[in-house]
């Protein structure tokens, strides 16, 4: 029988016990404890950095998936992951103009697409879904690498990648980038188990004026925002639809825009976009690629789809541009024509608020310095070359030589290396930083006559 002084204390410890969990429950993150969904399995197994992985796609006839690579319709496969077994995957070709283009060059290897949970319930390591990246378009192999790396070390929410080494049915395919696509176990890892809503804009026709997409306010209408709902990750709400629609009506006022937006992910977020000089972008003439999070009616920005940054979205056309001086001086304040730049409210509206472009300028320094002017940057990308090479010079599927693909990392890290030393001028006044501006004075731009922007990106058959 237990004496009072005995339960007392049991009941004492059973309350403690209580306010403890409560504790790290609501302010867990605050004493630095990150709660199970911010550190899934999968994030410290595919995802580690560190090393090139083993994935063995085991489908019954490759050939017939080639075959319907442009239906991107899923086929049952079973992954082999760094030795572990997983039945009962689904597997489709991904990608648009990248797909379209593969084909076109008579080629097949595809980026592709994983989903664990197609066929049945199931995941890997709390992982729904990924991306293998062929890097079409990128002999370097690490232009989305370095873009999401970035991204990562400024803060923004940002997709997973390692690399791996591609076998079908215990064939070797190639060397191919692993990435995290954003859905629902992203979304669980970066904003908690309430996570809000995620969206990928995106237009049906470049012939469209596509004004949602551009992130512009039209009308109260949810119709009007079909490039935009039509794009959702998780089956939206008729409320969460109209927080969204408020957001952009607040954003089109330019006023009181913290109660829209996430001030400060959007402005990191955009100092490496600006930074990598990503055209095919949302502060290009398409205005894609990129998620939209909204949660409570804040809306933030979120990073994808790099195979064409480090200017070269010119590349896959009949005459590539090479002006490497104008992409390595591209001005950080005006990164696009003054039409684009208006009809782009998540960027120009921002801009236009003094406090804002001074942050953004702060973020601007605050990149060169820790992630180029420390070393950082030229450390890492010496260490990735170092690391796939021995693949990258085996792959049978590459589209690019073994010399091609050496060229391309040299010319991916000079033209990082320059574009730091350029943002570093135009912050201190030094370099022209708006279009207009340099305009009228080049004088001072870093000198980009070593680079050859065709060499990061341009397969062997448009070289003939």
């Amino acid at each position: 029988m237990l004496k009072r002084k005995e339960i007392d204390l049991i009941c004492i410890l059973i309350m403690a016990g209580a306010v403890l969990i409560a504790l790290l429950l609501f302010r867990g993150e605050e004493l630095g404890i990150r709660p199970a969904t911010a550190s899934p399995g999968y994030e410290t197994r595919l995802f580690d950095p560190s090393r090139v992985h083993t994935i063995d796609i085991q489908v019954e006839d490759w050939e017939a998936f080639l075959e319907r690579a442009p239906e991107e319709e899923y086929t049952p496969c079973t992954l082999v992951i760094d030795g572990e077994v997983f039945s009962h995957v689904g597997l489709r070709a991904k990608g648009n103009n990248s797909r379209r283009l593969t084909e076109q060059y008579g080629l097949d290897r595809y980026s592709l697409k994983v989903e664990f949970d197609h066929y049945q319930a199931g995941n890997y390591y709390g992982l729904d879904k990924f991306s293998l990246d062929s890097s079409f378009q990128d002999n370097s192999y690490m232009k989305t690498w370095i873009a999401l790396d970035m991204m990562a070390h400024m803060g923004v929410p940002t997709p997973l990648c390692s690399y791996a080494w591609v076998a079908v049915n215990g064939q070797p395919w190639g060397l191919f980038l692993a990435v995290e696509e954003p859905e629902e176990a992203f979304a669980k890892r970066n904003f908690g188990p309430n996570y809000g809503q995620l969206y990928k804009p995106d237009y049906r026709s470049l012939q469209d004026e596509n004004a949602d997409v551009h992130l512009r306010y039209l009308d109260d209408d949810p119709a009007s925002y079909d490039n935009i709902f039509r794009n959702a990750k998780f089956r939206p709400t008729e409320e969460e639809k109209a927080r969204v629609i408020q957001a952009l009506k607040t954003l089109s006022t330019g006023e009181d825009l913290e109660t829209a937006v996430d001030v400060e992910e959007v402005l990191r977020y955009f100092t490496v976009q600006v930074f990598v000089v990503n055209l095919d972008s949302y502060l290009g003439r398409t205005g894609h690629n990129y998620y939209l999070y909204e949660e409570d009616g804040i809306l933030q920005i979120l990073p994808w789809d790099y195979n064409l940054a480090f200017a070269t979205y010119s590349l896959g056309m009949p005459d590539p541009v090479n002006d490497a001086a104008l992409y390595v001086n591209y001005p950080i304040n005006t990164p696009a024509s003054g039409e684009v730049m208006r009809n782009r409210p998540l960027y120009h509206n921002l801009m236009k608020n003094r406090a804002y472009y001074d942050r953004y300028h702060e973020y601007f320094d605050q990149l060169i310095t820790e992630y180029f002017e420390s070393g950082y940057f030229s450390a890492m990308a010496g260490k990735t070359c170092r690391m796939i090479s021995p693949y990258v010079q085996r792959d049978p599927t590459a589209f690019c030589s073994y010399e091609d693909f050496l060229l391309g990392a040299e010319t991916i890290t000079a033209f990082c290396l320059l574009r730091a030393e350029s943002v570093r001028g135009q912050l201190d006044g030094t370099i022209p930083s708006t279009i207009a501006a340099q305009a009228k004075d080049k004088s001072a731009f870093v000198d980009a006559s070593s680079v050859w922007l065709p060499d990061m990106g341009e397969i062997a058959d448009l070289k003939d």
